[in-house]
């Protein structure tokens, strides 16, 4: 059986996890802060948790598709796109507010917040799956651009801080979940997602 990888740079830092289904040992997760030197350094990042010649066993990819640092989180998405087709495999794309909303285990709908320097805030709506499932994290509602001055709807709210490892880690889950129940994820649906159009509410 393959590897699953699991790319997720929407913030300063590279999150890189594999798992190998089927396998024993637990999933192996890297965080590099790369900062600017993010497309110098990702494939050789990539290579410390999963050898570039163990590529063609891959099984299945995830990628953090954002909101977070646009250029960076195009760099991962476009590698994993372009892996996906090249070995035709399924590409899982999730939104890094989700995996944050996952770590965090939220208990009840709350919005996720991040801010934009004169731009606004970004935020999205997490909470419990609606059929009670408490052990699971969904989005009610995706992230936009809120204009500034411009109140969010009543809820809790929490920054939307992303920490790596610990959120390639969800996304790593999330996409062996997927993979167990066989789930086609077709790689040209998986595109970046930044907010750009300011909205008054919901």
């Amino acid at each position: 059986m393959g590897a699953l990888l699991a790319l997720h740079s929407s913030s300063d830092v590279l999150g890189v996890g594999v798992a190998w289904p089927g396998m024993a040992g637990p999933a192996e997760l890297g965080a590099f802060p790369l900062g600017r030197g993010l497309a110098n350094q990702l494939l050789a990042c990539i290579e410390q948790l999963l050898p570039a010649d163990q590529w063609p066993q891959l099984d299945r990819l995830a990628v953090a598709i954002g909101p977070g640092g646009f250029t960076s989180t195009r760099l991962t998405v476009v590698l994993a796109r372009t892996l996906a087709q090249q070995l035709d495999v399924p590409l899982d794309g999730v939104g890094s507010f989700l995996l944050v909303a996952r770590r965090l285990a939220i208990q009840e709908p709350t919005w996720l917040v991040q801010e934009l320097a004169r731009r606004g805030v970004v935020a999205g709506l997490y909470g419990p799956a609606p059929r009670g499932d408490r052990a699971a994290v969904v989005e009610l509602a995706a992230p936009r651009l809120f204009a500034p001055d411009t109140p969010l709807p009543p809820g809790p709210q929490l920054a939307a801080v992303t920490q790596l490892p610990a959120d390639v880690g969800q996304l790593l889950e999330l996409s062996l979940q997927a993979h167990a129940q066989g789930l086609a994820a077709p790689w040209q649906q998986v595109l970046p997602l930044y907010p750009t159009s300011p909205v008054a509410g919901l």
